[in-house]
């Protein structure tokens, strides 16, 4: 068997998530589901097995590392394990007459280990081939068949869509319909309070399986919309609010809009134009109970038809032309 490290591509000083990385790439790769046409598919994923349990297993990589075990994970020197029976098999795992269990290893529904042993965990290998292969059965230890060689077919692949929904229904929660890949429409709910980046999961209604096996889900992520008046900055809201230029001057009260309505605010006498106001828990959710704020930026505005009052005071105010 050659060296684990060149089996699964990875350098001596990689450490444990880069080693379940890789081993995660190529068994996606090199399954014998996805590759039915290939003889020797079987013979690859299990010396990618076994390279991967001696490298996921922290004593046996340290056995490895300093040349207690050879690449099968056999002690130096031990020659218990010929051609003959009792050897490599070409079902791709090993095992020794006295204790199989030593060596179980991935069974392709051929035989496996003792008592139908499937496979150990060795390191989390249950749990990633579970997540690659989307759930399947244990080879031998379940009894079901899948295309080729034991498994149940692996899931299609999970898909995210986003979902731009308007403020105020991220704000109260509400329907809003989901467009799925396949060009269906699906109403869902959108709970009150959501925050941009919440994810709702659709069962089975992601990418279809290339052999035959379930549909993954679909997450849908919530976006915020675009709005006609506020502009989102984090979990403020901006909005521009026009004031007459008598208010600014003298003093008054300006309607300023909300996600929940309209509220009054009120303007101080001699207002220039920019002064921001903020309106506390006005804004979008944070959290489960905080709101961020409203910030209202007022803008003065001039009457909408000429007046020649106002003209001649503003001349008056400039004085004397030059």
């Amino acid at each position: 068997m050659r060296d684990p490290y060149d089996i699964l591509g990875v350098a001596r000083s990689a450490d444990q998530t880069e080693v379940k990385r890789a081993f995660r790439r190529l068994a996606k790769k090199l399954h014998p589901d996805a590759n039915t046409s290939d003889p020797k598919a079987q013979e690859k994923f299990a010396e990618l097995n076994g390279a991967y349990e001696i490298l996921s297993d922290t004593e046996k990589r340290g056995q490895f590392d300093r040349g207690e075990i050879d690449a099968e994970g056999k002690p130096k020197g031990f020659e218990g394990f010929g051609a003959g029976a009792g050897g490599f098999r070409r079902s791709g795992f090993r095992r020794a007459p006295e204790d199989d269990s030593i060596f179980e290893s991935f069974s392709f529904g051929q035989g496996g280990g003792r008592g139908g042993h499937g496979m150990h965990d060795a390191g989390g290998f249950d749990d990633v081939i579970s997540d690659i292969l989307g759930g399947m059965g244990r080879g031998g230890r379940t009894g079901r068949r899948g295309s080729s060689a034991g498994f149940e077919p692996p899931r299609g692949g999970d898909i995210d869509i986003r979902l731009p929904v308007p403020l105020e229904t991220a704000v109260a929660g509400g329907p809003v319909k989901v467009t799925l890949p396949d060009g269906r429409s699906v109403e869902v709910k959108i709970p009150p309070r959501t925050v941009e980046g919440f994810r709702m999961r659709l069962k089975g209604q992601g990418e279809a399986s290339a052999f035959g096996g379930t549909p993954g889900d679909a997450y849908v992520v919530i976006a915020y919309a675009p709005h006609r008046q506020f502009r989102v900055d984090g979990q403020d809201l901006r909005i521009d609010v026009p004031v007459p230029l008598a208010d600014a001057v003298l003093g008054g009260k300006v309607r300023v809009p909300t996600l929940t309505g309209s509220v009054e605010l009120s303007v101080p006498a001699w207002t220039s134009s920019g002064r921001t106001f903020r309106l506390r828990g006005k804004g979008l959710p944070v959290g489960e109970t905080g709101d961020g704020d409203i910030l209202a930026t007022l803008r003065i505005m001039l009457p909408e038809k000429p007046d020649p009052e106002l003209e001649a005071l503003m001349r008056r105010h400039a004085g004397p032309s030059e």
